[in-house]
């Protein structure tokens, strides 16, 4: 049962009689209640169940976070009463619901829409909470309201906020490849032209059958393989769930992954995603059939329900993911934190193991406020601080430096620098030939 705000004036009318006839005001007040309960009571009984209505929802939406998206029900009345009232359609706080109450005017056998507008706050599916449609009486006192699960959600992807850069990152890639036109020479490569030989030329490239028909000495020239492979590892143990900013630093090596691997899909490179802590909770790209178009979007979907787990990552079992997926030499990206201790413990032991047959890249998110730490000395408590920052970094820089012993090119870089510091790094191979 549900009281109206009419109610309340109704009750505060009685004031009058009681003034009137102060010599009975207990008699007259109890009486004037009891009229008032009588007609609430009356309204109640004549308000048709709000079950009756029937909901339906839309598909759930699916959008990038901080975007705007709708979620539509659909209310249908299958009674011969005209239902008056209001419908709420909660959801959880980080959906964003905005506009979640309707007002209801429904006539009956007849259906109306009602439209939310969700800002998912978080990455990942926000579910939402039920639907409340409370129906007022016929007096306009009273009425009963309940409450119904429509099952919903709405699918918040990484934000992909670097794909700006993308456009810079393509027309350096495009002037990498005008400059491999100087094709090398030898086995293993593919084969693209024929040309006259000029001093210095191996001689193991002449092609004596086109030399014989030509008359003078010709040589095969070679291009690159195209179809090189990168394999992206992002690490979801509880090293991705510290903070940078305003947040986890899961969600800016997302954003990095993106933006590698829409640079690595346009230079002709296979790329494969593999996310995992202890096991592996997600894969997306060419080892999943993912290909063209379709990769980007293979990979928001598999990234966006991921959360860091307060788990230490199983490198053994990621590296095996690995081996399964990259057969042949191939670039392995490792995106985890340079925390020194996590490393040195779980990483470590598997690096020998991956640099053997892959290069190995690890991009590490870094965190700004510590080298804010290091440069304020404006008072004692700051210079401990300092000090405590500058010990930090240390570590660091002497594990970044036993990783590179073991052949690991480290990018460590802040969140809004990272995917454009990795995916340079990757352009800056391609240009050696390295890849």
């Amino acid at each position: 049962m549900v009281v109206r705000g009419p109610v309340v004036a109704l009750v505060l009318l009685g004031v009058v009689p009681v003034v009137l006839w102060p010599a009975a005001s207990g008699a007259v007040a109890a009486l004037w209640l009891a009229g008032v309960a009588l007609l609430v009571l009356l309204d109640v009984v004549l308000t048709p169940s709000p079950r009756v209505v029937g909901i339906d929802r839309s598909p759930d939406p699916q959008v990038r976070l901080g975007e705007p998206a709708t979620s539509t029900l659909t209310l249908a009345n299958p009674g011969a009463r005209h239902l008056r009232g209001l419908v709420r359609d909660a959801w959880v706080p980080s959906a964003g619901a905005e506009g979640a109450l309707h007002t209801l005017d429904l006539p009956a056998r007849e259906r109306r829409r009602v439209t939310t507008t969700l800002v998912p706050t978080r990455r990942g599916t926000r579910p939402a909470a039920g639907v409340t449609v409370r129906l007022h009486g016929p007096l306009g006192l009273a009425g009963r309201q309940a409450t119904t699960s429509v099952p919903g959600a709405v699918r918040s992807l990484p934000p992909f906020r670097s794909r700006r850069e993308l456009p810079s990152r393509l027309a350096r890639l495009r002037e990498i490849d005008g400059r491999s036109a100087v094709r090398t020479r030898g086995q293993g490569t593919e084969f693209d032209s024929l040309r006259d030989y000029v001093e210095g030329d191996d001689v193991r490239s002449i092609d004596w059958r086109a030399t014989a028909r030509r008359q003078h000495v010709v040589v095969r020239t070679w291009q690159p393989e195209r179809d090189r492979r990168v394999v992206i590892v992002l690490d979801t143990s509880r090293t991705g769930a510290a903070r940078v900013g305003d947040e986890p630093r899961l969600d800016a090596a997302m954003d990095a992954a993106l933006l590698l691997a829409a640079l690595a899909e346009r230079a002709g490179d296979r790329v494969d995603l593999v996310a995992g802590d202890r096991v592996v909770r997600a894969r997306a790209g060419s080892g999943t059939g993912s290909s063209g178009g379709a990769l980007l979007h293979g990979m928001v979907t598999a990234m966006a329900p991921l959360e860091p787990q307060l788990l230490e990552a199983d490198w053994t079992t990621l590296a095996g993911a690995v081996a399964t997926l990259a057969r042949r030499r191939a670039l392995v990206v490792l995106l985890t934190p340079l925390e020194p201790a996590a490393v040195e413990q779980g990483l470590l032991p598997v690096l020998p193991t991956l640099t053997a047959h892959h290069r190995v890249v690890l991009a590490s998110v870094a965190d700004p406020a510590l080298e804010a730490l290091r440069t304020d000395l404006s008072s004692a408590e700051q210079v401990y601080d300092a000090a405590a920052a500058e010990h930090a970094g240390a570590l660091r820089h002497r594990t970044a430096a036993a990783l590179a012993r073991l052949g690991v090119s480290v990018v460590d870089e802040p969140p809004s620098l990272l995917p454009g510091a990795l995916a340079d790094h990757y352009l800056s191979l391609k240009a050696r030939g390295l890849l």
